[in-house]
């Protein structure tokens, strides 16, 4: 959530809402001791959730939310040592309430169960929430609190950069990646349906998110670990050089690598992580985008892309959640458009995935958007994974999403009025705020 929106929120918001919001602070966090295997089978309610194996890993992809919050309730239900959670939004509706109530028992049993969520992203989420939770015995961080950035004497710095990350941990071998918070995502656009409404009429909000199975889950711990002891302000250590330029094994190697983002020299820009994967591409660059707003070297990578011959499609909401970001994005329609560039508005439903396939083998999946916030500002968790069965499920979601949306042309620009682009411009101006 943009910076703007959150000061704008706190001058307007009642006083005991204010002071619910104000008072997320630090609660405790305990030991880093290893834990056993949940090997226990997502329940995806129904819902056919493909699965492939990639590297010695079983992953699951979702596209809903509340098909991953079945098969996450499931594996909770199930943990015997840990449940760990970094989530941007943690609600307080059904699925939140069913996710927090499985949290409160699990710790009751004795297992480690700790959630480290963002204060502006959960912001709508009542105090009352988090402290039932402590109550349980879980433990629970906000990270960069209001509070918590007037006593570190940098307001602005440190209320702006935030903790986008969408980690689920349980026990060894079970984990979670990508874009989806801890929400149902309630219809957004048309909210006046009904039951017997076919899903895609519904208005919920498409995503992708990743069940990995398997010994690798171990780095996803790795990297809640560290998020967790840099929110309490423990030694981190200095990642690799090679990790920090996001260098990637040989063209013929099926692989998964992770990515820690954000700024500082422990963590490698999400930024190079994309442009190392932009410049491998000869045929295609599919880009399904919740909020694309790519800095000018992200632009010159896509662009030389297009030089050397490679499709690059583009998708993203019709009707986004942010309108601001909306404006900005279409104000480099008219440039990408000219660089031959396809792009494509995914109507009827908010779309929320950050998601990429480079010629139908190389993967990107993660809570990382294509904007300035995402690319140099907050906390990102990134997967570069190499797998030509992968990437053809990917692709699949990328064509289902193109199905409901509608291209872009030159005559779409040229309908615009002088005031719409007046404020395409000023919020393009405003980019790294929003």
């Amino acid at each position: 959530m943009p910076a703007w929106r959150v000061f704008f929120f706190l001058i307007t918001t009642s006083p005991q809402s204010l002071k619910a919001f104000l008072g997320r602070h630090n609660v405790h966090y305990g030991s880093m001791e290893p834990a056993s295997p949940s090997l226990t089978p997502p329940d995806s309610g129904g819902v056919v959730a493909p699965r492939v194996q990639v590297a010695g890993q079983e992953l699951t992809l979702f596209v809903e939310a509340s098909a991953m919050i079945d098969a996450l309730a499931a594996d909770i239900a199930a943990a015997e040592r840990r449940v760990w959670i970094e989530v941007y939004a943690f609600a307080n509706d059904p699925g939140g309430r069913r996710i927090a109530d499985l949290l409160a028992q699990k710790s009751r049993e004795g297992l480690d169960v700790r959630v480290l969520y963002d204060a502006v992203g959960s912001q709508g989420t009542p105090s009352s929430f988090f402290l039932a939770l402590t109550a349980a015995g879980v433990q629970v961080h906000s990270f960069h609190s209001f509070w918590y950035a007037l006593r570190r004497l940098s307001p602005l710095a440190i209320f702006n950069r935030r903790d986008h990350r969408k980690l689920f941990v349980i026990d060894e071998e079970v984990s979670y990646f990508g874009g989806m918070n801890l929400t149902d995502t309630l219809p957004t656009v048309r909210p006046e349906v009904g039951p017997g409404v076919a899903a895609e009429d519904a208005g919920g909000w498409r995503d992708l998110h990743v069940r990995m199975l398997g010994s690798r889950s171990n780095d996803i711990a790795e990297s809640f670990d560290r998020a967790w002891r840099r929110a309490h302000h423990l030694p981190v250590e200095r990642r690799t050089r090679a990790y920090r330029r996001a260098r990637l094994p040989g063209r013929s190697t099926e692989f998964i690598r992770f990515f820690d983002s954000g700024p500082g020299l422990k963590n490698s820009r999400a930024e190079r992580v994309f442009r190392r994967v932009f410049k491998l591409s000869r045929e295609s660059v599919l880009i399904s985008m919740a909020y694309f707003l790519p800095t000018w070297r992200m632009l010159r990578a896509l662009f030389a892309a297009r030089r050397r011959g490679a499709t690059v499609q583009v998708i993203v909401p019709a009707n986004s959640d942010v309108k601001l970001v909306r404006w900005a994005s279409r104000y480099l329609y008219p440039r990408l458009l000219r660089a031959g560039i396809e792009l494509y508005e995914r109507e009827r439903r908010m779309l929320h995935s950050k998601m990429m396939v480079v010629d139908g083998t190389w993967s990107v999946v993660g809570s990382c958007n294509l904007d300035p916030r995402s690319l140099e500002i907050n906390l990102e968790f990134v997967a570069v994974i190499r797998s030509t069965a992968l990437a053809e499920l990917i692709t699949q979601i990328h064509h289902d999403e193109l199905a409901a949306s509608r291209r872009v042309t030159e005559a779409d620009i040229a309908r615009r009025t002088i005031w719409q682009r007046i404020a395409d411009r000023v919020a393009y101006v405003l980019r790294w705020w929003l």
